[in-house]
């Protein structure tokens, strides 16, 4: 009788235990994905805090000036200065108006903007549009006034 080829053969070895170190490439290349991704993902967000700091100190700071109309003005001149230009800031009373109407969502007369240069006036309705304005200045919009 022949002997089967099959005798020969020995049982499967079973590895004791598969390692998980070193990572195959793939998993490197996805943890570096990840990690860029992070980096990017907080330096976008820093820049975006930075870029919106002028608008909440303008924001904190209005709340201390409850009534005074002038200093909320500058308050927003200097935020037309810092995020648009000073030809914007200091364009004509009407033109200036406009500015201010596209800015803030308030709706602002050239009447109302005269009066802010006038000694001691005290307009508490205009400070409150003011301040309205301030907290819903928008910060990226066209200016084609």
């Amino acid at each position: 009788m022949q002997a089967s080829p099959l005798d020969g053969l020995h049982d499967v070895i079973v590895p004791d235990q598969v390692a998980w170190w070193p990572l195959a490439p793939i998993w490197w290349v996805i943890i570096a994905v990840t990690v860029v991704a992070a980096i990017l993902l907080v330096i976008k967000l820093y820049r975006n805090s930075q870029f919106k700091k002028a608008k909440r100190y303008a924001i904190a700071q209005s709340d201390t000036m409850s009534n005074d109309s002038a200093a909320l003005h500058i308050l927003i001149k200097r935020l037309v200065l810092h995020y648009y230009s000073a030809e914007h800031a200091s364009s004509s009373t009407k033109n200036w108006c406009k500015t201010l109407n596209k800015l803030t969502e308030q709706q602002f007369s050239e009447q109302e903007i005269l009066t802010l240069y006038q000694a001691n006036t005290a307009q508490p309705e205009l400070a409150a549009k003011l301040k309205a304005g301030i907290k819903q200045f928008k910060l990226r919009e066209s200016l084609n006034v």
